[in-house]
């Protein structure tokens, strides 16, 4: 197919998770322009389109994505990913896609209706198919992770991260108070329980079990008290902090299926 003829998919949301679809998109030929804030609360910054949000251009598993500050900067016929900071719907009245995707895992919907393309698709709880998206797709891990839902909704947000190695709520590194993150470890690096990760002010945020520290928050973002932060991987595999997952890709599939189903494809 050549670059003239990919159909266009706007993607709300460039995390870890909006990742695995924007991936599965761009290996399936569609044109891809995904829409963010101007501070990412991203994790898994490594393998997250929003990075490019940050640094201007990013790479994630050869696909390239490339920060642009204006719609008129938007090249349709360009084989890489584009990314600026629109949260609002203007700029997708503006160029009208096949495709809309909702990831940005709010979990609830914070204003995507199913008017705003001929197909759009809502990722995790807080969307209901068909009354304001076309499809769901499940979120959870388990049986019905990737799962399209043409009728009905996701699994609800239990708030309990997924079991990795028997570990769950210990995987995680919250902020003790508000502010900016200071780190001293970095994403890759081996870590042991009890080891302080990063700062903010002056706090340290100390890992509580041993692993890879698998994500770490953008320095230039202001948390809450209580915000995730960071990620520790207990399974001690590296390379993992700089590839997507299995859990995004199954989502991404999940996306594709969708958009083959209502297309009639």
């Amino acid at each position: 197919m050549s670059t003239t003829e990919k159909k266009l998919a706007i993607v709300r949301g460039g995390g870890d998770l909006g990742t695995g679809v924007i991936y599965r998109l761009w290996r399936a030929h569609f044109k891809v322009l995904v829409l963010e804030i101007e501070r990412p609360l991203v994790v898994r910054i490594n393998v997250s389109a929003a990075n490019a949000i940050f640094c201007g251009e990013t790479e994630i598993e050869g696909m390239r994505i490339k920060r642009i500050d204006s719609p008129a900067a938007f090249n349709r016929k360009s084989d890489d990913i584009e990314i600026i900071v629109s949260p609002g719907v203007e700029l997708i009245e503006k160029l009208r896609p096949q495709v809309l995707i909702d990831a940005i895992m709010a979990k609830r919907n914070t204003g995507t209706v199913k008017d705003m393309a001929p197909i759009v698709i809502g990722v995790g709880p807080g969307f209901t198919a068909p009354e304001d998206v076309h499809a769901v797709v499940e979120t959870k891990r388990g049986h019905y992770l990737g799962r399209a839902i043409y009728n009905g909704t996701a699994i609800a947000n239990t708030g309990i991260p997924g079991i990795i190695k028997g570990y769950g709520t210990e995987r995680l590194l919250r902020a003790p108070a508000e502010g900016y993150v200071t780190p001293i470890c970095a994403i890759g690096d081996t870590v042991v329980k009890g080891e302080t990760i990063a700062h903010i002010r002056d706090l340290p945020v100390s890992a509580q079990i041993d692993g890879v520290l698998r994500g770490l928050i953008h320095p230039s973002v202001f948390v809450r008290s209580g915000t995730k932060i960071g990620d520790i991987d207990p399974s001690g595999e590296k390379e993992h902090c700089w590839t997507i997952t299995d859990k995004a890709l199954a989502i991404g599939g999940g996306v594709l299926e969708a958009i083959a189903y209502l297309s009639g494809q």
